[in-house]
């Protein structure tokens, strides 16, 4: 099995919430309702939030697999 390669788990993260936030500055119907009231802000800061939890797990859970494959 291959080594999962950490930098490029997390580069792909960023691109895709990158094209997410540019996906969503696109529309005009969705993100003008939701700049206009602040939802927006609420929005990316959910997006950000999963995105950090999952890049921390990963994180931990690489970490975790390479000491089990050390054998300690």
């Amino acid at each position: 099995m291959k080594k999962l390669n950490l930098k490029r788990i997390m580069t792909v993260c960023l691109l895709l919430c990158v094209a997410t936030v540019t996906h969503a500055q696109g529309t005009d119907n969705g993100t003008d309702f939701m700049r206009s009231h602040g939802r927006i802000y609420v929005v990316i800061a959910v997006i950000l939030t999963i995105l950090t939890g999952i890049i921390l797990y990963l994180v931990r859970l690489e970490r975790k697999i390479s000491k089990l494959e050390k054998g300690n």
